[in-house]
């Protein structure tokens, strides 16, 4: 548990800096908190989570070093220290996460560990490449695949019993590949890399849609229904994006930019973050975290609000729509947060 402690500050600082950059009343203003939001909320917000359940899967003391390193990193960067030192521990962090999926990688030799080991390969290049590229958008490739690809793998997993398909787990293997080779090509070949990252991106949407579980379970009732929908919600932002990138011939700015950062980091990651919580958390938390119907409210005004920010606010040149989504889009992660220490801290109220 308090290996999360600092990645909890990291994200409550990660929504003030975002009420920052909308032009809104921030509880405290910072001008760092926006420089390092976005480096710091995917590699050592979800960074952190990530890395813990794999550290619980490895079952090692060491492979706690990791998420540590991530969310001691997020603290450095938010704090008034020179930002090369928070960087590095960033780098240090995700070279640790890296490791740990090694004698995962030895004890299964599975195509599912080798598709998330490329997605942290992409982390390490992510936090790397930061250390001399200070442009985030340049680096925005190599953050989505890290996220994509860790999650793919995990839903490869938790779907092989339903795949039938002898193609399906080597067709997502050479999907995973592909994707990673053209995130390098995105930085060296931009006018080609973006296309062939977009196309290749909506590829692995198609198979997560066609392959996960979740077309049956969104047909059930309770928690099974909840996650399914909030998986396939986050797979329709993460065709959002790729669409958006496979238009672009470089670096992408303005309103494609604030697309297809919050379609994926918040209509595809924090969508996933809530499918799985009640399943995963209480795993790597040894604490409780019974569902309840009441989840799907900060569900439901996520993808709202993505809705009224991006396709209203960015889509339609709606300033008003776009700031009053994004501050809709800090209720609902704030909100989902509350429900979850709530229903964790009562779970026996809860239950009984």
């Amino acid at each position: 548990m308090l290996v999360l402690l600092p990645a909890g500050v990291v994200l409550m600082i990660g929504l003030n800096a975002g009420l920052q950059l909308l032009g809104t009343d921030a509880p405290l203003k910072v001008d760092r908190f926006p420089q390092v939001h976005g480096m710091a909320l995917v590699l050592s917000f979800v960074g952190t989570v990530i890395a813990l359940e794999r550290s619980v899967a490895l079952n090692k003391a060491l492979g706690y070093v990791s998420p540590a390193l991530l969310g001691i990193a997020g603290l450095l960067l938010i704090s008034p220290l020179e930002l090369w030192i928070g960087k590095t521990v960033l780098l240090a962090g995700t070279i640790a996460m890296t490791l740990v999926y090694l004698p995962l990688w030895r004890r299964q030799y599975e195509n599912v560990v080798l598709i998330q080991i490329l997605g942290a390969i992409s982390a390490i290049a992510a936090a790397a490449l930061w250390l001399r590229i200070p442009s985030i958008p340049a680096l925005l490739p190599f953050l989505i695949t890290f996220v994509v690809l860790t999650i793919a793998g995990g839903r490869l997993e938790l779907a092989r019993i339903g795949i039938r398909s002898p193609h399906a787990e080597p067709l997502l293997l050479a999907n995973s590949l592909a994707l990673l080779g053209a995130t390098c090509a995105t930085l060296l070949w931009p006018a080609v890399g973006y296309a062939l990252y977009g196309v290749l991106l909506l590829s692995l949407v198609a198979w997560l849609t066609g392959y996960d579980a979740a077309r049956k379970t969104i047909r059930g009732v309770g928690l099974p229904r909840y996650i399914g929908a909030c998986l396939l919600a986050g797979y329709g932002w993460l065709a959002v994006a790729g669409v958006v990138l496979a238009l672009q011939e470089g670096p992408l700015t303005g309103a494609s930019y604030d697309v297809a950062i919050h379609a994926v980091f918040l209509g595809f990651t924090i969508s996933m973050i809530m499918a799985h919580a009640p399943v995963i958390l209480p795993a790597v938390l040894r604490k409780p975290l019974p569902y309840t119907p009441g989840f799907w409210l900060p569900a439901a005004l996520l993808h709202l609000s993505l809705i009224i920010r991006l396709g209203m606010g960015d889509g339609a040149g709606n300033h008003g729509a776009w700031v009053t989504g994004g501050v809709l889009n800090v209720i609902c992660i704030l909100l989902f947060a509350v429900m979850a220490i709530w229903q964790s801290t009562h779970a026996k109220k809860v239950t009984a």
